[in-house]
């Protein structure tokens, strides 16, 4: 059989060529992906001179104690609205987790939760946050992820901020190697200039410490309307990538700041509101494919006193509507926010294994079912159940055993562009 002729010529090609060679450029540099790493469930915020070793510990136990009070985790389950079954499987879970990683991301806080101290008192505590923080990291009892959030860019702080930023790394390179999580949060952002100036300090921090291009990334928080919406009709947020490409780690929301910046009553701010909802979307599109994460914010209902149960269940409730919205991470204010962090995302987690399991191991077998699933579903399905994978809500042998594959295999499915061969 002879060969199909074409009509496009060798030529024509290499011209198609020329004209997208910019968007191959920029589809490669400025929209990598997700770069498979684990993304904690949550970000706790404590006032960094409360700051010690035995921090996480600490909070793991009062988080279970304030359980135990009130009936249990599988009471908890239950007031979150779980079934008998799948209650007790979380708080088996929810527990192990609180006795050995009940903070999975720790920032030691310069802004909002330590305030102007004068600049002696906080030159102090930043150079005992960056001792303490050594110290927790080499006796194995830091979380995964810890860091520090260091005053805004704005005129006023602008100094101070930098300062502290200064001081907390300069004195962890000076006590070894950088903690593999280190995590640096820049608050209160309006304008991508100040995220450039970011970028700036933390190249130069990289030159004066020897440490590789690129070590120091940082999260941007959402805290301003300027951000989303700046004064020409753009959006700032979404340049942000592209201004400072492979910088910045991810984007937090700002439940209060971004809501009372917009007039609303304290009473109506929350994580739900249609204007927190809005700068979230805005959010979503401005990193998709860039490889920028993504945090909601907090709230500030706490579960203590009388008012435990009702918290318990405002709590679980606003997380597990962020995750049905693609937002994987949140914020925690006090101790007995974990119990229901945890158990509402791994009730999140195992409620949606078996078909989502289901539904990977036919796409992986070619084994046709009620879904047909294309490649981009299949990433999503990959990515979720590895994300439960990591955050403890389910088990690798449960994974292996519903779906098929193992986890070299299932990270490969979530991330096939970091993928290289699995025979898993």
């Amino acid at each position: 059989m002879a060969a199909p002729k074409s009509s496009l010529s060798a030529g024509d090609l290499a011209h198609i060529d020329g004209q997208l060679a910019a968007t191959d450029r920029l589809l490669e540099q400025n929209y990598p992906g997700d770069d498979g790493t684990r993304q904690p469930v949550h970000t706790v915020y404590v006032p960094a001179d409360r700051f010690t070793p035995s921090l996480a510990a600490d909070w793991g136990a009062q988080a279970i104690a304030t359980a135990e009070a009130h009936g249990g985790f599988g009471k908890l389950g239950r007031l979150l609205g779980q079934d008998a079954g799948l209650a007790e499987a979380v708080a088996d879970r929810v527990q192990a987790k609180l006795q050995t990683e009940p903070i999975e991301d720790l920032r030691l806080d310069f802004e909002d939760g330590f305030g102007d101290r004068g600049d002696d008192a906080e030159d102090a505590a930043a150079v005992a946050a960056a001792s303490a923080v050594a110290q927790a990291v080499a006796a194995g009892s830091a979380p995964p992820f810890i860091g520090i959030r260091f005053k805004c860019f704005e005129a006023p702080t602008r100094a101070r901020g930098l300062r502290t930023l200064d001081l907390f790394v300069s004195g962890l390179a000076a006590a070894g190697e950088l903690p593999d999580g280190l995590v640096l949060t820049l608050p209160k952002v309006t304008t991508v200039a100040q995220v450039q100036a970011m970028d700036y300090a933390v190249s130069r921090l990289e030159d004066v410490h020897g440490l590789p291009t690129g070590r120091l990334r940082f999260e941007v928080q959402v805290e301003t309307p300027q951000l989303i919406l700046g004064p020409e009709g753009t959006s700032p947020v979404a340049q942000l990538p592209h201004a400072v490409p492979g910088r910045i780690s991810g984007l937090h929301y700002g439940t209060y700041d971004y809501s009372a910046s917009l007039q609303i009553s304290a009473e109506y701010q929350s994580m739900e509101h249609p204007v927190a909802d809005f700068a979230k979307e805005v959010m979503q599109l401005a990193v998709a494919g860039t490889g920028i994460r993504l945090s909601d914010g907090s709230t500030n209902i706490i579960p203590v006193g009388d008012n435990v149960e009702n918290a318990w269940q405002l709590h679980g409730r606003l997380v597990r509507r962020s995750l049905e919205r693609g937002y994987y991470q949140g914020w925690d204010l006090h101790p007995a926010q974990l119990p229901s962090r945890f158990a509402a995302t791994y009730a999140f987690y195992r409620e949606g294994l078996p078909d989502t399991a289901a539904r990977l191991r036919n796409y992986v077998e070619r084994t046709e079912g009620g879904v047909m699933d294309e490649p981009a579903t299949a990433r999503a399905l990959a990515a979720f159940v590895l994300r439960g994978v990591q955050c403890g809500a389910v088990g690798a042998e449960e994974v292996q055993a519903l779906a098929g594959v193992g986890l070299p295999r299932l990270t490969a499915l979530a991330h096939p562009r970091l993928a290289t061969t699995s025979n898993s």
